[in-house]
């Protein structure tokens, strides 16, 4: 395993980590329509963990896998929440699904865009339309997978990516909430984006950023 897969990787959580504290109070207040407004703080204790735990193990991370195990174990410790097992869990499917990568091309960013929402389903049992995480993750996974097939180059295919990310997060303002804490406000989720929906743009946004380059 190349060192520059696992520095990749770690530099990769510190560019969604700087990107959500950017974007807390965009979350907060998003959660805040139909949630508890605590979402975008949320997110910045659970990715601060996981750049400290990073950067604390760094010398020790020998691989893809070994980096992705960390951040979920830092995640799940620094986040209660449902969300801490959520992502605890997508990430445990992409450290499985990155075992043996030593370069992070599209094919193995494929791998990871499906893993991690393959995790988030099976940890909330939610589907696409319960809006949710998973309204931007599934078609985010989608597009990397016919990205992939068509042979994009990386920054064609994270383009992709992020618009369909995008595009998923934009439409959860026309579906009515049937999972996690925006379901006890039924109807008048109508018209809100889900937060969830829209830190995971944010998300992919950076690992967009981190991994489009051609040294990934």
């Amino acid at each position: 395993m190349t060192t520059s897969v696992v520095e990749h990787l770690i530099a990769m959580f510190g560019k969604i980590s700087t990107a959500i504290d950017d974007a807390v109070d965009e979350l907060s207040e998003l959660d805040g329509a139909i949630g508890d407004a605590d979402h975008g703080i949320t997110m910045v204790l659970g990715f601060h963990a996981v750049t400290a735990a990073l950067q604390s193990a760094r010398s020790d991370l020998s691989s893809a896998s070994a980096v992705m195990n960390a951040a979920a174990t830092a995640f799940l410790n620094a986040v209660g929440a449902s969300t801490g097992p959520l992502y605890a869990t997508g990430l445990r499917r992409a450290a499985q699904s990155l075992d043996g990568v030593e370069k992070l091309d599209q094919s193995a960013a494929t791998a990871m865009l499906t893993a991690i929402p393959a995790g988030i389903r099976e940890r909330g049992k939610a589907q696409r339309g319960d809006k949710t995480m998973l309204d931007a993750w599934l078609p985010a996974s989608e597009a990397a997978a016919l990205a992939l097939a068509n042979g994009a180059d990386r920054k064609t295919f994270w383009k992709q990516v992020v618009a369909a990310a995008e595009h998923g997060a934009e439409a959860t303002r026309s579906m009515v909430a049937a999972k996690g804490r925006a379901a006890r406000v039924g109807g008048r989720s109508l018209g809100h984006m889900d937060p969830g929906a829209a830190s995971t743009v944010i998300i992919i946004k950076a690992m967009a950023e981190a991994l489009s380059g051609d040294d990934a």
